[in-house]
């Protein structure tokens, strides 16, 4: 990204736990001028040393810069911090980068609105450690232009990403995406589970287990053109097909630990589509 006359200005931490310390490092380094602040006023120490200069009060921290990251632990820590706040804070953005949902990102760029400030909304896939290296993969959604203004001061942390104006769009990408790993390694565990207690080899199964996830996996570009294009083959089943597996594998969950993945849900879904005359389509169809 291009360097901004923003980029140079001063950038507020608020927070300096693990996170917020290693943010705060990294733009030492990068050359910017950091104003710090902590509840707890002792956990600052260390970075003061580094050079970051430390602020008596949230409010005189945040009217000390134009860029203004909450490193805080949770949506309540931000909360209470924004609440804090009343004062205009017009042509200052705030960056949330706590791990939370899309409803608290929401509040959270209401809240920033009111205060005048624009408001990015950060989901931060990465550890302390792997800030300011090709490692972390932060995600930005919310205010574009706040985010192309302070482009080069994020890419200070990691390569930026911006996914979309909606606040709450990267806290939907960071948990939908950690679903995709729920999803598949659930469906793995329930699978493992199932044949282990039919007295079937599981290290043998396991092979074959693996082999059908990566049919997943490469099917991805054709599944997202069958969604792009609101066209749904049947590939290798329609969805009446579809429909008397799912209802066998219902009844061989039943009653199981980890439950039934909600097949119950997807067997209506089917019928309903069915009923409307699209049983000939693919199982994409009903997401469609």
């Amino acid at each position: 990204m291009t360097e901004t006359r923003s980029s140079a200005r001063r950038v507020v931490v608020i927070g300096t736990g693990a996170v917020g310390g290693a943010v705060a490092r990294r733009l030492l380094a990068g050359g910017r001028e950091v104003v710090v602040w902590n509840r707890t006023a002792g956990r600052s120490a260390g970075l003061v040393d580094a050079g970051a200069l430390p602020a008596g009060s949230v409010r005189e921290a945040v009217s000390s810069g134009d860029l203004i990251l909450l490193t805080l632990t949770d949506y309540a820590a931000v909360r209470q911090c924004l609440a804090e706040l009343d004062m205009d804070l017009s042509g200052r953005t705030i960056v949330g980068m706590y791990t939370g949902t899309a409803d608290e990102a929401r509040r959270a760029a209401r809240r920033a609105a009111v205060l005048g400030a624009s408001y990015l909304d950060a989901g931060i896939q990465a550890s302390p450690e792997t800030i300011g290296t090709g490692a972390a993969i932060i995600l930005y959604s919310g205010s574009r232009p706040a985010f192309e203004e302070h482009g080069a001061t994020l890419g200070l942390l990691s390569e930026p990403r911006f996914v979309g104006e909606a606040p709450e769009a990267a806290a939907v990408w960071d948990l939908t995406l950690f679903g995709v790993w729920y999803d598949a390694q659930l469906g793995l565990l329930r699978a493992l589970d199932t044949v282990r207690e039919a007295g079937i080899d599981v290290a043998e199964f396991s092979r074959a287990a693996a082999a059908q996830l990566g049919h997943v996996v490469t099917g991805v570009p054709g599944t997202v053109s069958e969604l792009s294009r609101s066209i749904y083959p049947a590939g290798p089943a329609d969805l009446t097909e579809h429909l008397t597996v799912v209802r066998h594998l219902i009844g061989l969950r039943a009653g199981r630990r980890l439950g039934d993945g909600g097949l119950p849900a997807v067997a209506a879904r089917i019928e309903a589509l069915i009923g409307d005359g699209r049983g000939d389509e693919g199982l994409g169809a009903t997401i469609g």
